[in-house]
Order: structure tokens, then C-alpha cells, then sequence
């Protein structure tokens, strides 16, 4: 499915924002996805919701389940990644992927599908935390806490997937007003705005995403 093109007003563009939470390592040690949850953002409204645990095949270290909440207990009867990739894929296509902190949850994203399906979506992304960093200089943090307490946000669940990623979809839907009211139009504008004042971002090989200043801030 062909993305938006460069001109098309940001009020108009349609947004998955994600969140993922994993059992705490790296993918390439073994380490995979507890839950998923993803949000569609268009004109302004959250449309859209899907949310899943995810059975890992593994043990959740005890303090990223202290962390989440997300016990062994919760995932053992939760479908495998791959029995939800083509779900995900779908709400992925078409869409701007947006997150806090794109490149950690594209990452897993990215190749949990590749690893499921072989299928990566070719899809542009915004990260949120740099969106706050250069949209608003003069907050001091960007992880999710600080963001929302800015914009009076109120967040449920936090450290699990739909709770971040609901608090995440609001905050995007702030921010896009802030970069509206500064100009920034349409998905050209941020794009070069946030390249021209960030480091521009490398994607990782087999990734095909545009980072739109995605950074490994915390969240």
C-alpha cells in the first residue's frame, strides 16, 4: 500500500502509534515482545485501537514484569507474534508509524514481522521525543512522563503498551497542532525541520523506514 505523499496536510495524514513492551534484552539474544499496542491518529481524533499480549517462548525477567506488570502468568495463553504479524502489518501500511522513541519500537516491530511474515511495511515514521525536543526547546525532558505532565495528559497503565500508546496518540495530536501553528504543514516540512536541526537517522540494514529524528532517548 503506497504512503502519503510529501505535500499531503498533516491534519489529514493517518498515524499508527505504537508501543511495544518486550521481556527487557536485546532481539539478538533471544529477547522478544510481551504486549503491542497500536492507536490510528486522523484529523485530530483517535479512530482507531489494537492491543495483544504476546506470548514471548520465554521467561519475563522478574524486574520487567515488576516494571510492566506483565507476568508469565499473562502471556501463557497469548497468541504467538507470529499468529498477530498480518494484523499488525495491516495497520501499519498506509501510515505514518509513530511512536516515543520510534527507533526502539520500529526495531522490534521491524523484526518481529521480518522474522514472522518476511514482510516489513516500506513506511516513514515520526518519533515523538525529538518532535517534543525541537517543536517545544524549552522543556527540559522528553521521556513520556515529562511530555504529557507539559500538555496535562493524564496516562493509565503506564509501562504497558495501550497505556503508552494511548498517552502517545494524545501527545502526537498536540504536538502536530504545535508544528501546524509553526508552519509546518504538511509531512515535507517536519520531515526536513526535524533533519535539519537532529542527527539524521540511520536506519539498520533490512529496515525500510525514515526515522524522522528518531533517537534512543528513554521513554
Amino acid at each position: 500500500m503506497a504512503g502519503p505523499g510529501p505535500g499531503t496536510p498533516l491534519s489529514e495524514l493517518r498515524y499508527a502509534v505504537v508501543d511495544v513492551e518486550t521481556t527487557g534484552g536485546s532481539y539478538g539474544r533471544g529477547h522478544r515482545m510481551t504486549e503491542i499496542a497500536i492507536y490510528e491518529v486522523r484529523c485530530g481524533v483517535v479512530e482507531d485501537q489494537y492491543r495483544s499480549l504476546v506470548n514471548p517462548g520465554r521467561t519475563i525477567p522478574r524486574h520487567i514484569a515488576a516494571l510492566t506488570g506483565i507476568s508469565d502468568d499473562m502471556v501463557s495463553s497469548a497468541p504467538f507474534f507470529d499468529h498477530i504479524a498480518a494484523d499488525v502489518l495491516k495497520r501499519l501500511e498506509g501510515r505514518i508509524f509513530v511512536a516515543h522513541n520510534a527507533r526502539f519500537d520500529w526495531g522490534w516491530v521491524s523484526r518481529q514481522l521480518a522474522e514472522a511474515i518476511g514482510e516489513v511495511p516500506d513506511v516513514e515514521c515520526l518519533c515523538t521525543v525529538q518532535m517534543a525536543r525541537r517543536l517545544i526547546p524549552r522543556l527540559r525532558h522528553r521521556h513520556l512522563d515529562a511530555v504529557t505532565r507539559h500538555f496535562g495528559i493524564d496516562v493509565a497503565d503506564r509501562h504497558r503498551a495501550h497505556g503508552d500508546a494511548l498517552a502517545t496518540a494524545r501527545v502526537l495530536i498536540r504536538l502536530l497542532d504545535e508544528a501546524i501553528r509553526q508552519g509546518l504543514s504538511d509531512l515535507h516540512a517536519p520531515r526536513s525541520f526535524l533533519r535539519k536541526r537532529g542527527r539524521r537517522s540511520r536506519p539498520r540494514q533490512g529496515q525500510q523506514l525514515s526515522c524522522l529524528g528518531a533517537t534512543p532517548d528513554t521513554d
